[in-house]
C-alpha cells in the first residue's frame, strides 16, 4: 500500500511537470507592458481568504489563477508579486522528494511568462512554513535553490 501511496506521489510530480512544461511551451503568451500595470489590492478584514486575488497584477494575478487551476491539487495557492516573485503553498498530497521537481517546473513557466528579469519561487508547506526557495539568474539562466 505504501509503495502504491508513493508511486501516485511521484506520477502526480510528473504529471504536473509535464502540464506546466508543455502549457507554457504551447500556449501561455508572454505578458505585454499593459499587464504590468499595478492594480491597487483591497484586502480588508471583510475579505475571505478564497476571495484574495493572486497577485499584484494583472499578469501576476492571471498567471497565479493558472498556477492553481492546472496543478491538479498540487498546489492549495499562489500568489504573485511585482510579476517577479512566486509564492505558491503546495497541499500535503506532495511528498518531500517532489518539492524541488515541482519549484523546477514553477521556474520554468514563471520565466516564460515573465522573461528577462531575475525571479523568485518560494515554495511554502500546507502549514504555511517556508521549505524551499529558487532563485533564478537572468545572468547565468541558473537556479539557486536554499
Amino acid at each position: 500500500m505504501v509503495l502504491f501511496q508513493q508511486s501516485r506521489q511521484v506520477l502526480m510530480a510528473f504529471v504536473l511537470m509535464l502540464v506546466v512544461t508543455l502549457t507554457t511551451a504551447c500556449g501561455g503568451g508572454t505578458t505585454t507592458e499593459a499587464n504590468r500595470v499595478n492594480t491597487p489590492t483591497a484586502i480588508g478584514k471583510d475579505v475571505a481568504y478564497a476571495e484574495l486575488e493572486r497577485g499584484n497584477t494583472s499578469g501576476g494575478q492571471n498567471f497565479g489563477n493558472w498556477v492553481v487551476q492546472t496543478s491538479q491539487g498540487l498546489v492549495q495557492d499562489a500568489y504573485v508579486r511585482d510579476n517577479n516573485k512566486l509564492g505558491v503553498i503546495i497541499s500535503p498530497q506532495v511528498s518531500p522528494q517532489n518539492v524541488k521537481p515541482l519549484a523546477t517546473s514553477l521556474v520554468q513557466g514563471f520565466r516564460k511568462n515573465f522573461p528577462n528579469q531575475d525571479l523568485k519561487v518560494l515554495i511554502y508547506a500546507p502549514d504555511k512554513k517556508l521549505i524551499l526557495t529558487a532563485d533564478y539568474d537572468r545572468q547565468t539562466n541558473q537556479v539557486k535553490y536554499s
